[in-house]
């Protein structure tokens, strides 16, 4: 098992933590107060910063319960986070739902943030590509004729 360094910007933070043992991710809550009005986005603090072992990001997903009650999700999901990165965590939110605003209060879950292992990897310049069954076809292509 790694460990993560863990160190709290507020006093408030808490550590980030799986509901279950087999989750995969660990949640994120909120240590201010946010409203987010219909269509809007926020930056949320999280209260604390971390340091990701070398060779592992953080990514930050959103939480379904948020999203199927309240219509609010991660804007830029994944969110990513990089081992290098020492600042404050914090999630954009954004409020989905056409009519009503999303209220934020210190200490609800905001997001969940998964960790991941970073293969070693490197680009290579070539005239050409292996041919591939999928070929160059793109957004859309899967399952359609030409």
């Amino acid at each position: 098992m790694r460990t993560i360094a863990f160190q709290r910007l507020h006093p408030d933070a808490r550590v980030p933590a799986r509901a279950h043992p087999d989750d995969a991710g660990f949640d994120l809550h909120a240590v201010e107060s946010a409203r987010i009005l219909p269509g809007a986005r926020v930056a949320v603090g999280c209260g604390f910063a971390m340091a990701l072992p070398e060779g592992t990001a953080g990514l930050v997903v959103p939480r379904s319960g948020l999203a199927l009650r309240d219509g609010a999700t991660v804007l830029n999901a994944p969110g990513l986070i990089d081992a290098g990165y020492r600042g404050e965590v914090k999630v954009v939110l954004v409020n989905h739902d056409a009519t009503a605003e999303l209220r934020v209060e210190p200490g609800d879950r905001i997001a969940q943030l998964v960790v991941i292992d970073l293969p070693p990897v490197a680009f290579a310049e070539t005239a050409t590509l292996p041919e591939s069954q999928r070929g160059s076809g793109g957004f859309g292509s899967t399952g359609t004729t030409a």
